[in-house]
């Protein structure tokens, strides 16, 4: 029998039936990464692996366990059913465990619509350090870059098939191809980093090489001079580029696990506003072409698209079978899981209302604060919403950017941020976090 996707989690099923399972899923990822990095215009490391990735997930009355392993041959799949099954039997009970009954499943699996696949060939370890060089050249050309770090480049391909003892069974492709540039301006204690990339399903629509070397370049040279800003309220504009790490906040404090623990600060929110009156933030896991698109959540359960919050107002939570059950509401369709590990809930593509105004309208407007575009380490409560964390970036004084600032801490709490957040019109519309630049009016600043 062919070692495929989906024969190996059939043998899988039949295999945990045969040990004394009373329902079972299995998943299995079969794939092939290859990934090439460059340094002063030769290469410095390349990396290719192929693997066969099996989970396995039981259930013995409302016991379970779940088990791995990257081995296909039969007498391992039958080890694998018979380990979880006694492990199940020596487990707590757990009564909201389960898989999802017949009338649940998805019924249009057909993921071709979704274009997570690119049917080009694969590229050859040539096409991937041509690229990274290309990159590092072109960052080069800027006469304040010193050195690149780095220049990488790196593809992937992995099949992926979920079967349950339910009658589930079904499995797409996923493809994957990036490249990036790390370039550092400055000697000394006077150099400073910065870098660009890009990630994409389709070879077809990934920027440009050069692109990216020089944007890695122009943003590594802004940060030259940077000083510390000053101690006190102002406001912070969040760049693009990292202004999807607060709707990230948002995104995971309404999550099915963490509200039924209680170390949500979103956790007695619901139909509550959370965001300006202005704004919805969408889900739609069916966008073509975009990373977190899926026909079927890890459970089988179909998935659909929704407005997490609609008009600022929080209208649910992001739900897999068992949070669904603990928390009294059905599944979102929201279920992830590895090979190793239970399903848990996770948010697919997620899409925040965009303003008038553009960025730099926005610096204009804020008059005197802090555009922040990196950020490193980070300090937020769980229960309560306190945010902090360090910042660097460029700043604003009278609607003007003046220099670069390093070295600094942001401070607030994300239910207030969240309520008074402006959206600039700038989000990358090909991302899985579609999230435009965000001004918070008022934040606390540590610097000097």
């Amino acid at each position: 029998m062919s070692q495929t996707p989906e024969t190996l989690t059939a043998q899988l099923l039949q295999a945990a039936k045969d040990a004394g399972a009373e329902t079972a899923d299995a998943i299995a990822l079969q794939g092939t990464s290859l990934s090439i990095e460059v340094r002063a215009g030769v290469l410095e490391q390349a990396e290719r692996a192929e693997a066969v990735d099996l989970g396995l997930r039981v259930f013995v009355g409302q016991r379970s366990a779940t088990v791995s392993a990257s081995d296909t041959r039969a007498a391992t799949l039958q080890e694998m059913a018979l380990r979880a099954v006694a492990m199940a039997r020596e487990a707590p009970e757990d009564a909201f465990a389960g898989i999802a009954t017949p009338d649940q499943l998805a019924e249009n699996m057909n993921a071709a619509h979704l274009e997570l696949h690119d049917p080009t060939p694969e590229p050859t370890p040539q096409d991937l350090q041509r690229d990274a060089t290309a990159a590092e050249e072109a960052a080069l050309e800027n006469g304040k870059i010193t050195q690149v770090q780095s220049a990488m480049a790196g593809y992937s391909a992995r099949n992926v098939h979920l079967a349950a003892t339910n009658g589930f069974s079904a499995g797409y492709r996923r493809t994957s191809r990036g490249l990036s540039c790390v370039a550092i301006a400055g000697t000394g204690t006077a150099m400073e980093r910065d870098h660009d990339g890009d990630s994409r399903i389709f070879q077809a629509d990934l920027r440009s090489a050069e692109d990216i070397g020089r944007r890695a370049a122009e943003r590594a040279v802004a940060r030259l001079d940077a000083r510390k800003p000053p101690t006190g309220q102002f406001p912070v504009l969040f760049d693009e580029r990292i202004s999807a790490s607060l709707i990230g906040h948002l995104l995971a404090a309404i999550n099915g696990a963490s509200v039924a623990r209680g170390a949500s600060w979103l956790r007695d929110a619901l139909g509550e506003k959370v965001l300006p009156e202005a704004l919805t933030l969408e889900e739609n896991p069916h966008r073509p072409r975009v990373s977190a698109s899926r026909p079927f959540d890890a459970e089988g359960l179909p998935t659909r698209s929704r407005n997490i919050v609609e008009n600022g107002v929080l209208t649910g939570w992001t739900l897999d079978l068992a949070t669904g059950r603990k928390l009294g509401f059905p599944s979102t369709g929201n279920a992830v899981r590895g090979t190793s590990s239970a399903p848990s809930p996770s948010s697919w593509n997620v899409t925040l209302t965009e303003g008038d105004a553009n960025r730099a309208d926005l610096v204009r407007e804020m008059g005197t604060g802090l555009l922040v575009t990196s950020m490193i380490g980070s300090t937020i409560n769980p229960n309560t919403g306190d945010y902090s964390r360090g910042a660097a970036g460029l700043w604003v004084e009278n609607g003007q950017i003046t220099h670069a600032v390093n070295e600094c801490t942001i401070a607030g709490n994300l239910r207030d941020m969240l309520r008074e957040i402006v959206p600039a019109n700038d989000a990358r519309q090909h991302l899985s976090r579609v999230v435009p630049s965000l001004l918070v009016p008022g934040m606390t600043l540590a610097g000097i």
